[in-house]
């Protein structure tokens, strides 16, 4: 019974691992081009976005084999994350207003996520912003209250890389940076998700 909780506790980081796996995969079919050469070959992985691997055609305009594992990672990355924001509410917040608070602006962040490959791009990338900015808040906040230093400390950093991200976005003098610097917040966020996730095994 406690290695079926585990299991059920631990879905996220096997969420996130599997996505890590398809991530990798997809990037080895991408035909090329990226914002920095768009007649490279292959998945350039300083200057190709994740969104790169989501599009119909590649950036070099050929037919893009990559589209349909990137959008299965993609779903599989975004389930695992809500449920992470479902899970850390109900084993670390004990107010209830912050609790549905964690809950809903994860759901809308992750929900926002999986549309940013549609013409709709800006716009879900905006919300995914601001929502993921409200959940990890309320979960630092909470990181806090349970005298959790380290992961609080690591998810202000989180936080402050998101800023930075849509700070190079709407800047066109830092933009060619931003495949490099979302990287680098993709896999900080993503290690602490674990980190906190794991943390939750040892409280069940």
């Amino acid at each position: 019974m406690t290695i079926r909780k585990d299991i059920l506790t631990l879905l996220p980081s096997f969420g996130i691992l599997i996505f890590a796996g398809l991530y990798v995969y997809s990037a080895s079919l991408y035909p090329g081009g990226s914002q920095a050469d768009l007649n490279s070959v292959g998945f350039d992985w300083l200057n190709n976005y994740w969104c790169n691997l989501m599009s119909e055609k590649a950036m070099n305009g050929q037919e893009n084999p990559a589209r349909p594992v990137a959008l299965v990672a993609m779903v599989i990355l975004c389930s695992s994350m809500t449920l992470f924001f479902f899970q850390f509410a109900n084993y670390f917040v004990k107010n209830r207003n912050w609790k549905i608070t964690i809950k809903i602006a994860g759901t809308l962040a992750m929900l926002s996520a999986v549309f940013i490959f549609t013409m709709f791009h800006d716009v879900m990338t905006t919300i995914l912003s601001i929502c993921g900015v409200i959940g990890i808040i309320g979960i630092i906040r909470a990181l806090h209250k349970n005298k959790m230093t380290f992961f609080k400390v690591s998810g202000i950093i989180c936080m402050m890389l998101i800023g930075i991200i849509n700070l190079f976005y709407y800047n066109e003098n830092l933009i060619k940076l931003l495949p490099f610097v979302q990287m680098a917040a993709f896999i900080l966020i993503l290690a602490w998700t674990v980190g906190l996730n794991l943390k939750m095994k040892n409280k069940s």
